[in-house]
């Protein structure tokens, strides 16, 4: 399977059960309704977790635009791959996204909470005040991704791609669960300013979906908003790999 594929299917999945967990928890009717954060927490976890086995042996299951790029800027994967797997992460993203809305459709018409509705997408955060929200994603994102480099094993080479630009990180199944306990650590203990985006994908592909799909009573995509859970997590990821680089 092409790295693009993996990214692809990976993100596709980690939406699905992510997005998931979360109109399963606040849409009407549904059997988790009222369930709480840490269910959602939870779901997140996991969503990382089966991502990242999905695409791991291909690609390195980034998953994730913030930890593509911190690759990039630590040297750790050619930068000629950098927008192909940016691409694959927003496709899967819509992707999933857009199944969610047709798994949980019957759902969404019996739901009255335009708010709810716009969380299964996409987040907001409870306070609005940007620059604090701005800053809560790019601390979360960095909280993600240093412990990622840190736990990574050095990595053997995947076909021709050298040692130093390895882009499949070299956690295993092991670590994939251990990142996958770590964004549910994020989520209990950094999510309850603004839902935790701490992916540019994760947050945009989805939001799209939501503005462009004739969702019953739906509210605006909030646009406004939309640059915080993009630019935040770019942010921190780029701070993590600096980071890393200067203490490796």
């Amino acid at each position: 399977m092409s790295p693009f594929v993996a990214e692809f299917i990976g993100t596709m999945m980690l939406v699905l059960f992510g997005n998931g967990v979360v109109a399963n928890v606040v849409l009407a009717r549904t059997k988790g309704n009222g369930s709480g954060w840490i269910v959602i927490t939870a779901g997140w976890g996991i969503a990382v977790f089966v991502g990242a086995f999905c695409a791991g042996d291909f690609s390195g299951a980034h998953l994730n635009p913030a930890v593509t790029a911190a690759m990039l800027i630590a040297g750790k994967l050619p930068w000629s791959a950098g927008v192909s797997y940016c691409a694959a992460q927003m496709l899967g993203a819509i992707t999933g996204a857009a199944l969610v809305f047709l798994f949980y459709r019957e759902h969404f018409k019996a739901s009255d909470d335009a708010e709810g509705k716009l969380a299964c997408f996409c987040t907001s955060p409870n306070i609005r005040n940007l620059p604090q929200a701005f800053f809560c994603e790019v601390v979360g994102t960095f909280a993600l991704i240093l412990p990622i480099f840190l736990i990574v094993t050095p990595s053997l080479t995947q076909g021709d791609v050298p040692a130093d630009t390895d882009p499949t990180l070299g956690l295993g199944s092991l670590g994939y669960l251990t990142v996958g306990l770590l964004v549910f650590g994020i989520g209990l203990s950094l999510g309850g300013t603004t839902g935790y985006a701490i992916n540019p994908a994760r947050d945009l592909g989805p939001r799209l979906v939501h503005a462009l799909w004739p969702i019953p009573g739906k509210r605006d995509s909030d646009w406004r908003y939309a640059w915080v859970p993009v630019v935040g997590p770019l942010v921190g990821g780029a701070l993590a790999a600096i980071v890393y680089k200067l203490i490796a």
